[in-house]
Formats: structure tokens, C-alpha cells, sequence
């Protein structure tokens, strides 16, 4: 369907198939913290520095439309719950396709958590939800995510690659998963998934270089990207992060050259 190719092509780049993704939807699970509070600052930030898409909640695509500046594709997250209930792993449908389609998206997301007793309703709403994705030609990205009462390790490689394939297997166009570790672990992750895989960030993290390396370990295995939120909104510095995973994702560079970006040196 040309449509999805072409909304594919906004939020992916098309010569390396690759993706910087900057997920700010955490006004919804953690409230208005440092990063996402000023939306329109913070997205002219990582749009300035060349991330592909953001990914937003429907509420902010008028809060955060700047009207100028570099152009940065958008995909409207369709899941939420706090950090306040009792059952935060329980993702809830909070948008459509449809509404995402009137707001200008150029794709959509969906979380689902697996491995715990509310694993089958969102399953359910995936489905529902890539069904519509196909219909309309808007690309899906799921964030498949193993956190439940069965499992022990979230980075494990077998729940991880469980988890990728999952995402394929239901329709999702990319796959948002957590890094395994290694380069060799990851690397079974990537074989298992017939679609483009991306990294989550994880916790804000204290060292540049750790994150960075963590970027091109899962790239040179064959990841597809990043969907990094709080190591780049957080950062001191987002357009220059940005900047230093579009050296290292679209451009083949390496983690010393992404540093010395950073320093000012590149």
C-alpha cells in the first residue's frame, strides 16, 4: 500500500532503513517531569538535532506543533495507565486510529505487556488496533515489553526475542523491545523478528558513552534504531544527543566520533 510506504518514509529513513524515535509520552505515566514540560522547546530540540519521529500522546500534537523549524515526523501513542494504580502494566486503549489519522499522524504505537495476568486484554486491543493500522495504511509500532508475574529478568534473551516476534507476528511495521545486554544476544533478537527492531532507553542513564555504545552494539547486529526518550529529553544537551545517534545510526560512525560531537570537537 503506497500510503503506508509513504508515512513509513517520515517516521524511517529511507536510504539506511533506520530510525531515531524520541518517545514523549511520560506526561501520562509519570506526570510533567523534567524534559516534557515545555513540549514545544523539547521537540524543537530533537527535531533540530534529526530524530525521525516523536512519539506523543493526542493531546499534545497542538500543545507541541511548532508552526517552524525542521520538520520531524509524528506517531501518536494509543496506550497509557499511571504510575498510581495498582495495575501500571495494564496498558488501555486511549486513542484511535482514526483520531490518530485527524490529528496528522504519520504513525501509531501501541504497548502491551507480556508475561502477566492482563497479558490477554491487551493482546486483544492489538489486534484491534493493527486491523485498523492495515486498513487505513498507517504504519504500527508496538512496544512489546516482558513484565509480569512470570517474568524474572526483563532483558533476558529469550523473553526479548519472545517479545520482538510477538510484535511481528500480530502486524506491527516496527517492533520497540528492550536491549538484551550484548551484541550477541541482540543479534538473536533482530534473526527472530521479520520486521525492523528498535531499542528502548531504559532509565535515565549517567554516562554518554554507555548509552551510545549500547546504540551501536544493537545497530552493527542489525537493530534498526532507537526509541529513546528520557536519555535524550533528559539530557543536558538533546539536540546534541540526537546529533550523536544520527552519527552513529544513519551514518555508520563510531562511539569515539559520536563523543567527540558531543564535546565539540566533531
Amino acid at each position: 500500500m503506497i500510503g503506508k510506504q509513504i508515512r513509513l518514509e517520515r517516521i524511517i529513513n529511507r536510504n539506511t532503513g533506520r530510525t531515531i524515535v524520541v518517545p514523549m509520552d511520560h506526561g501520562v505515566s509519570v506526570g510533567p517531569i523534567e524534559g516534557v514540560i515545555n513540549m514545544k522547546t523539547t521537540i524543537d530540540k530533537v527535531a533540530t538535532g534529526g530524530a525521525n519521529a516523536i512519539l506523543i500522546h493526542k493531546g499534545i500534537v497542538r500543545e507541541g506543533h511548532r508552526g517552524e523549524g525542521k520538520d520531524v515526523g509524528m506517531i501518536i501513542h494509543l496506550s497509557a495507565s499511571t504510575s498510581l494504580t495498582t495495575r501500571p502494566n495494564r496498558k488501555t486503549l486511549v486513542c484511535s486510529v482514526e483520531e490518530a489519522i485527524k490529528l496528522g499522524a504519520d504513525g501509531v504505537s501501541v504497548h502491551v505487556n507480556i508475561g502477566s495476568g492482563m497479558e490477554s486484554d491487551m493482546l486483544y486491543d492489538f489486534g484491534a488496533i493493527s486491523e485498523s493500522a492495515m486498513d487505513w495504511g498507517m504504519p504500527l509500532l508496538a512496544m512489546v515489553y516482558p513484565r509480569g508475574e512470570k517474568i524474572k529478568d526483563e532483558h533476558d534473551v529469550d523473553v526479548v526475542k519472545h517479545a520482538a516476534r510477538l510484535g511481528a507476528e500480530l502486524g506491527a511495521d516496527i517492533v520497540k523491545v528492550n536491549y538484551t545486554g550484548t551484541p550477541d544476544t541482540f543479534r538473536e533478537v533482530v534473526e527472530g523478528c521479520p520486521v525492523p527492531v528498535v531499542i528502548a532507553g531504559g532509565p535515565k542513564m549517567d554516562s554518554d558513552r554507555d548509552v551510545l555504545t549500547m546504540v551501536k552494539d544493537a545497530v552493527d547486529v542489525g537493530g534498526a534504531g532507537v526509541s529513546i526518550g528520557r536519555n535524550v529529553f533528559q539530557h543536558k544537551d538533546p539536540t546534541r544527543i540526537v546529533q550523536a545517534f544520527d552519527l552513529i545510526i544513519h551514518q555508520n560512525a563510531s562511539v569515539d566520533e559520536a563523543i567527540d560531537l558531543l564535546r565539540g570537537k566533531g
